[in-house]
């Protein structure tokens, strides 16, 4: 998560934003931050929200925060290595260098976290591993990178279905991640879902985030995806009877029998029971019938939610990135806490901890739980550049992956020289403002 190295500023004013620094990503990465929060604290911590609109936020933000901040995650990547031109050689070798130390230390910090038993699926581990599955894509460009997350969003949904129905069920979780085989197939995050987020940031990466004509077809992509998504879904499920199927599945005790043969009232009571249970799967869905791969709820690792959840995110970036531009004093506060999401997700995750321990009777969230969060870290993340700079988490980050660097012998490239889009600079690839974000938590 590299960012300017920003001096303490000379007066009250806001720090001058970098203008190689495209804002609105920072101010998508906080939406998604705050998403995570939403998510973690549960609709009981929102004060200003009645109880039926606290539901509707929570549906909205739960599964598409975290797919969001993957596909930030991918955007980073591109944008460290070469934006529209992918970098080469050395610079190239420095970037992978970075990007592995920065994934080997945000996953030992995930275990750290996860140690803490919050009851919280800490997402960081996870994210440790998208980075080294990426690292064969980085010299790619935009074309191929959109085949490859359109290829993985079809197939991966059904590969992963057959394996875990013949070789791999899924167990008992005992933490975030826990073998190879949760991080691939079986976990709450599983990389055969994720990796499409990541690879389809990379692809928005490569393209020039500051043309209008880019960010309309971004615009209007990604509303067609996510409509695709619901609809495809709607289809399969309502009238072509993907529902009924699923729901005579589910039960059993119906032995063969249609849901038809049932009375109405009982028989939408059990429609009911198998829509509120694809509301409740984390990372991908049951193995008792191949129709579960028509639903799109959030955590199910569908083709159907791959859609939708790219469709909103690509959508979340283009109004981010233009409101950013016209408001950049407005957005201040949230592009801050989008500048030092490691720093905030991590502060927030042991927050919860301490919550946790103070309420060892299970009651750890509160109404106004979600007001007080959002609302420290924006003070916190916009007050923090003007007393320090970077994020603290970020600075560590960013001096680790430096001396991995000089360790390990690659050369540097924060001497002057062609910068990513070939104009000079004191910045390469490795140290692009834009790096690649660590990713945080889950929602």
């Amino acid at each position: 998560m590299s960012q300017n190295r920003s001096a303490r500023p000379p007066s009250a004013s806001p720090p001058a934003p970098d203008r190689r620094r495209v804002d609105g990503i920072d101010a998508a990465r906080a939406l998604a931050v705050f998403g995570m929060f939403a998510v973690h604290l549960g609709v009981v911590s929102f004060g200003l929200l009645p109880e039926e609109q606290g539901w509707e936020l929570h549906s909205l933000v739960r599964g598409n925060s975290s797919a969001l901040f993957a596909f930030l995650a991918g955007l980073s990547l591109a944008l460290m290595t070469g934006r529209t031109a992918p970098v080469e050689g050395v610079r190239l070798r420095e970037a992978v260098v970075r990007v592995l130390a920065r994934a080997l230390l945000i996953g030992v910090l995930g275990l750290v976290l996860d140690s803490f038993a919050v009851p919280v699926a800490i997402i960081l581990t996870y994210y440790a591993g998208y980075f080294v599955l990426a690292l064969p894509l980085l010299r790619a460009r935009a074309a191929p990178l959109w085949a490859a997350a359109g290829a993985l969003a079809l197939l991966g949904p059904v590969v992963s279905f057959a394996l875990r129905l013949e070789f791999f069920p899924a167990g008992v979780r005992t933490g975030a991640v826990t073998s190879l085989t949760e991080f691939l197939l079986t976990g709450y995050y599983p990389a055969i879902t994720f990796m499409v987020f990541v690879i389809a940031g990379m692809a928005v990466g490569r393209t020039d985030l500051t043309s209008t004509a880019v960010r309309v077809r971004l615009a209007v992509g990604g509303a067609v995806a996510a409509a695709s998504g619901y609809l495809g879904s709607w289809v399969l499920l309502q009238p072509l009877g993907g529902l009924d199927r699923l729901t005579e599945a589910e039960h059993p005790f119906l032995e063969g029998r249609p849901l038809s043969s049932l009375d109405p009232g009982y028989a939408e009571d059990l429609r009911y029971a198998t829509t509120d249970h694809a509301h409740s799967i984390s990372g991908q869905v049951p193995t008792d019938s191949w129709w579960w791969l028509a639903v799109n709820t959030p955590h199910t690792g569908t083709t159907f939610e791959i859609l939708e959840a790219v469709g909103q995110a690509l959508v979340v970036l283009v109004v981010c990135v233009v409101l950013a531009e016209r408001l950049p004093r407005v957005l201040y506060p949230l592009t801050s806490v989008g500048r030092m999401p490691l720093t905030v997700y991590t502060g927030h995750i042991l927050v919860l901890a301490v919550v946790v321990a103070l309420h060892p009777e299970g009651s750890a969230s509160g109404s106004w739980y979600l007001e007080y969060f959002v609302v420290g870290s924006l003070v916190f993340a916009s007050l923090w550049p003007w007393a320090v700079g970077r994020g603290p988490l970020e600075t560590g980050l960013g001096a680790f992956a430096d001396a991995a660097v000089d360790y390990a012998g690659v050369g540097r490239s924060d001497r002057p020289g062609p910068g990513p889009d070939g104009e000079r600079g004191e910045r390469g690839p490795g140290r692009d403002p834009e790096g690649p974000d660590p990713g945080t938590g889950t929602g």
